[in-house]
């Protein structure tokens, strides 16, 4: 399995893309549709909305492109970590939902979000600046 080796820095690379564009998508959306995700998050009793809807979608957008240039990669993964868990946290708080249908989603939109935020960490070791 040696020959795999040659081959790290494309995994790499299409590792951070992937993950890149995972984040700007969102990012792009929030931006879209600004005002439902102003109302998403008050619902949610997300404080101080008018600042961190902003604060989101600037580090989605901008820490998910410095994932793809390959550009400070250890600040914009834990960047994007932390974001990752504040949202599992306020977003995708299926504990809250007992009884509710949408409780199985959340549950695996949590879940989801938790590999996610591990694949930052890891990703977060692979700065060579």
């Amino acid at each position: 399995m040696e020959w795999l080796k040659k081959y790290d820095n494309y995994y790499l690379m299409l590792g951070r893309t992937l993950l890149g564009l995972y984040f700007i998508g969102p990012g792009m959306t929030k931006v879209a549709g600004y005002q439902g995700y102003l109302d998403l998050m008050a619902s949610k009793s997300v404080p101080l909305v008018e600042v961190l809807l902003p604060l989101t979608i600037l580090i989605q957008v901008g820490a998910g492109l410095c994932l793809i240039a390959g550009k400070n990669l250890r600040v914009s993964a834990l960047l994007l970590f932390g974001l990752t868990i504040i949202i599992n946290l306020f977003i995708h708080n299926f504990w809250a939902l007992a009884g509710d249908p949408g409780q199985a989603h959340e549950i695996q939109n949590f879940v989801k979000n938790l590999a996610i935020a591990a694949g930052l960490l890891v990703l977060a070791t692979k700065d060579k600046s």
